[in-house]
């Protein structure tokens, strides 16, 4: 369109002054009609901050109408537009679909009993924090991880632009209804190191860009391959990737929040009361080793899901808490965090840490002494800390005492060295 704009122009079949101030997008058919383009998100936020008014085809208008602070308009053909730009009558404004609530989510009462994983889960949503299931086969550990997205704070207007931004390169298609909702990305083990964290010939967005903002979810966590799982590491830390290949070097965002679940050996029944484990020492060693010691100290919670007592199974067993008592209190405890240091708990740079995340006395004594017993990592340390201020939070205290210390400590159960169903 833009090209076929610019040629009537030089022609002097429009006048040059009615396509100044004004960004055309849209692939141009053979007919005349405009055919939506991949993209349109960020180059409507692109017009906006350049104070030029953006027209793109009809079938984009709604996804261009998401950026609020441009004027855009949305036209089905070239004939339209010229008309438009020669005549008084403007083209109509692109306007979006009305978003739909959440209400859709999986709700967290389906979960019955699992306290400490509903607890983990909680405090993972109110701190940002990264998070370990682990537990046999059949005990709840994929079905509380697709229950996160409902408990999370509502994204921000900024979020869901840099979100939905990513999801209008990636290809996938963006549903603009939808565009407020957070992302819940569950790739299979087997996924290729490209399709997990980006890249290409042309480099286009990952499993961890299109989560931005949302939850990665991987399940079976030491299935995946450990090289694709140490890229992991950068990302987690900074929230983007780098992606560099020969002809070309590309940056895309990736906060996402890490969600997985693995078993505690092969066969899955290392502990487990009612089943025999048949791994020797040597293979449950072996499968733990896949996941690195600098990856498992990224995961904040490490969270044992033991088999559920039977009774919880029957039909009229109670339901647990709901997603929406658990989000106000998530939401509360948020709200403390951003008002404090502007960012999530999980998120704190070292000098953040020292100046909102420094323990009482009793606290400070039982870190020193975890970190001796367990020996610990700095890194290990910090993440401890940055998890007993989102405890502390939760609880809504200012100080952080020695029972937040000790239930973040009690978190970390593989590098206590337990097995997972005894921890």
């Amino acid at each position: 369109m833009a090209i076929a704009l610019g040629i009537l122009a030089a022609a002097g079949e429009i006048p040059e002054e009615a396509i100044e101030g004004r960004c055309f997008l849209g692939e141009l058919s053979l007919s005349g009609e405009l055919r939506p383009v991949q993209g349109i998100l960020p180059a409507a936020c692109a017009a906006g901050r350049a104070g030029q008014q953006l027209i793109v085809p009809d079938d984009n208008g709604a996804e261009a109408a998401l950026a609020s602070g441009t004027d855009t308009r949305a036209a089905t053909s070239l004939l339209a537009v010229t008309e438009a730009l020669i005549g008084d009558q403007p083209l109509p404004r692109a306007r979006s679909e009305s978003i739909r609530p959440g209400s859709d989510m999986a709700d967290l009462a389906d979960v019955r009993g699992q306290h400490q994983a509903r607890r983990a889960l909680e405090v993972a949503a109110a701190g940002g924090h990264s998070l370990l299931f682990i537990g046999p086969p059949g005990t709840g550990k994929s079905m509380l991880a697709s229950r996160l997205p409902g408990i999370l704070p509502p994204m921000s207007e900024e979020e869901a632009l840099e979100a939905a931004a990513v999801a209008s390169v990636s290809g996938e298609g963006l549903d603009p209804a939808r565009w407020k909702v957070r992302r819940f990305r569950s790739p299979h083990h087997t996924c290729s190191g490209v399709a997990l964290v980006g890249g290409g010939s042309q480099p286009r967005p990952g499993e961890i860009s299109l989560a931005h903002h949302g939850v990665l979810f991987l399940d079976e966590l030491p299935e995946y391959d450990r090289k694709v799982l140490e890229v992991l590491r950068e990302p987690i830390e900074t929230g983007e990737i780098h992606i560099s290949r020969a002809a070309r070097r590309a940056t895309f965002p990736a906060r996402f929040q890490l969600v997985a679940a693995m078993n505690p050996c092969p066969c899955g029944y290392l502990g487990d009361p009612k089943k025999a484990c048949r791994c020797t020492e040597e293979q449950v060693s072996r499968y733990r080793n896949k996941i690195s010691g600098p990856l498992l100290d990224r995961i904040d919670l490490q969270v044992t899901v033991p088999r559920p007592d039977k009774d919880l199974l029957r039909p009229n067993a109670p339901r647990g808490e709901c997603s929406g008592s658990v989000r106000e209190r998530v939401m509360a405890a948020r709200s403390i965090q951003m008002a404090r240091q502007g960012r999530p708990n999980a998120a704190l740079g070292s000098r953040q840490i020292e100046a909102h995340c420094l323990p009482d006395p009793d606290g400070s004594a039982l870190l020193e002494q975890a970190m001796d017993r367990l020996g610990l990592s700095a890194r290990a340390y910090h993440r401890i800390l940055r998890l007993a201020r989102t405890l502390a939070d939760l609880d809504g205290s200012e100080a952080i005492a020695a029972g937040h210390i000790g239930e973040a400590i009690q978190y970390r159960s593989l590098e206590r060295g337990e097995s997972a169903t005894a921890a």
